[in-house]
């Protein structure tokens, strides 16, 4: 699994948004070139057959090593460097067990039932830990996955923005959380797990159960003895914070079970930070960190953030606050972490400039997204069900709008005293939520609705995200040229959003289940996949040519109504 990063961030004019896609072309070439003839990077979240029976790196190597203990994929499979395989070792060590990630498997019409995971070994006694399936990790009807390459070897798409200043971060992070399951959801494109098809859409939950390193106690399955708390999630799950000072922001939207170390938030408030900020960091900070280098250990050097970055840095959450490194002019950043990797560089570059586009829209008109944090918990759950971009209902604010007037916010990502064009996004002369009941601040909507507006015979009456991008678009100055580019990408997730267009899962099952080889088991054999990656090396070199429902997939034109 590579990372890659643009060199340097883009700028905050409209032209650099369309540097983002050539770009990203750019580091799949620069990638291919340091690869041989054979071999090809491809941006899919799993490699579908990872940890199958048989073959499936090169060179082989056997599972059960001393580092993983998995039964399906050898220590090999992970990066060499000591952090990685001892992050491994920790999380099974401190946990008392290997992890347990269990999908839910796909019940096609031959599909046995109750299913049993055929590549689950009872009969093997190399490591203490072979214990774990005899003693009910594997259960039926569920794909059994066992070490944490499972999850970090997923692949994602995040995006970093650098803010103005902590208040704008802050506020950024919170307004910019509860839009999270919802793009989840859209760029759903993990339907194969270890060669079965699941019956969930994406990555999310199966990276957090692969390091999640709670022991029994902290889990609720054994009264606390040596534990200090009882942890409802995973070290990698969703957010449970928010931390602006924003005045909309009700007690009620806050957790009320947020488990805190009250004595690191009284140290940070001594040192001046405030209460809300205090509790987030806080509530990070009741994780143990789970790899130490020596060295950092043997003197305290205040002028650095090394220990403060080793825990920040394994709390995986859906959205990440980053505080500026020391010793250089980086400023307040906020990470947006829940999207799905999608199969091509449009698609990546398509979200990729939505979020970006969604946050200055944010920003411009001064809009409201805060829900109950508990219910974006709900809905990043929701998100994992089968084609639910389509079957499934979010819990979503139905008024966005301030009670004041908005601020104008120029093209160039900042404040301004004026800008051209109207700033007022289409219905916002309408009445603001008063400060009734929270509970009557939000519905569950569709995707569709979220994304493009309610329906005349709706209840709701939300605006749509993608509308009130347009709206911010039509307040600035852009060229005829860069906006027809653009509306190609919003173009994408709108039909994503109403069905016209498909999701990479839904492409992929698609694929499967029309192979000549697939026998309706859920099974995703060695022919099926070979097919599948050769089509989706295709379609990251954009040869689309003969691809089977390309077009639902992906659609007839990239520029909109232009």
């Amino acid at each position: 699994m590579l990372e890659a990063t643009p060199g340097r961030p883009w700028g905050i004019g409209f032209k650099d948004l369309l540097d983002v896609e050539p770009n990203m072309k750019w580091r799949r070439k620069l990638a291919k070139e340091h690869m041989n003839a054979e071999e090809y990077p491809i941006t899919l979240t799993t490699y579908p057959r990872l940890g199958s029976p048989g073959i499936f790196t090169s060179p082989f190597f056997p599972p059960s090593g001393e580092k993983l203990r998995s039964q399906f994929v050898p220590d090999e499979i992970a990066n060499p460097h000591i952090r990685f395989p001892t992050l491994a070792a920790n999380i099974r060590a401190r946990r008392g067990r290997k992890v347990q990630v269990n999908v839910p498997v796909f019940r096609d019409e031959n599909t046995s039932w109750p299913w049993k995971d055929p590549t689950v070994n009872y009969d093997m006694h190399n490591w203490p830990e072979d214990d774990d399936v005899r003693n009910g990790a594997a259960p039926d009807n569920f794909i059994h996955m066992d070490a944490m390459a499972f999850g970090m070897g997923s692949c994602c798409l995040q995006i970093t923005f650098q803010a103005k200043n902590i208040t704008e971060g802050r506020r950024m992070y919170d307004q910019l959380s509860p839009l999270a399951p919802i793009l989840l959801a859209l760029t759903a494109a993990t339907p194969i797990y270890k060669g079965f098809l699941a019956d969930t859409d994406v990555r999310w939950n199966q990276i957090s159960r692969a390091v999640d390193d709670r022991t029994p106690e902290e889990l609720g399955e054994k009264p606390l003895l040596h534990d200090r708390w009882r942890i409802p999630k995973s070290r990698y799950a969703s957010n449970s914070t928010y931390i602006s000072e924003d005045s909309r922001l009700r007690k009620e939207y806050l957790d009320p079970d947020l488990v805190t170390d009250p004595e690191v938030k009284q140290e940070l408030m001594n040192g001046g930070m405030d209460d809300r900020l205090a509790t987030h960091f806080a509530h990070l900070f009741i994780r143990d960190p789970i790899v130490i280098f020596a060295e950092d250990l043997k003197e305290l050097d205040l002028s650095k953030t090394d220990h403060f970055e080793n825990l920040q840095s394994t709390n995986w959450q859906h959205m990440r606050f980053k505080p500026p490194p020391t010793g250089n002019d980086i400023g307040w950043r906020v990470e947006f972490r829940p999207m799905e990797i999608q199969i091509t560089d449009f698609e990546n570059a398509a979200f990729s400039v939505f979020i970006v586009l969604i946050t200055r829209a944010i920003l411009s008109f001064d809009l409201n997204f805060y829900i109950p944090i508990t219910k974006v918990s709900e809905n990043m759950e929701t998100a994992h069900a089968r084609d639910a971009v389509l079957e499934e209902k979010f819990y979503f604010r139905k008024n966005p709008f301030p009670t004041r007037a908005p601020r104008p916010y120029s093209s160039n990502g900042g404040a301004s005293g004026r800008a051209s064009g109207t700033n007022t996004p289409l219905s916002i002369s309408r009445p603001p939520t008063p400060s009734g009941p929270v509970e009557d601040e939000y519905a569950p909507m569709s995707i569709d609705e979220i994304m493009n507006g309610s329906k005349s015979d709706s209840e709701n009456n939300f605006p749509g995200l993608i509308p009130l991008v347009e709206s911010y678009l039509d307040s600035v100055n852009i060229d005829v040229q860069t906006r027809c580019e653009l509306a190609s990408y919003l173009d994408l997730i709108r039909k994503r959003a109403d069905g016209r267009l498909w999701t990479a899962a839904k492409w992929i099952r698609n694929f499967v289940a029309s192979h000549e080889d697939y026998k309706k088991d859920s099974v995703v054999n060695e022919k099926i996949n070979h097919d599948l990656i050769k089509t989706v090396i295709e379609l990251g070199e954009e040869c689309t040519k003969g691809v089977k429902d390309v077009e639902k997939f992906l659609g007839r034109e990239r520029c909109g109504n232009c």
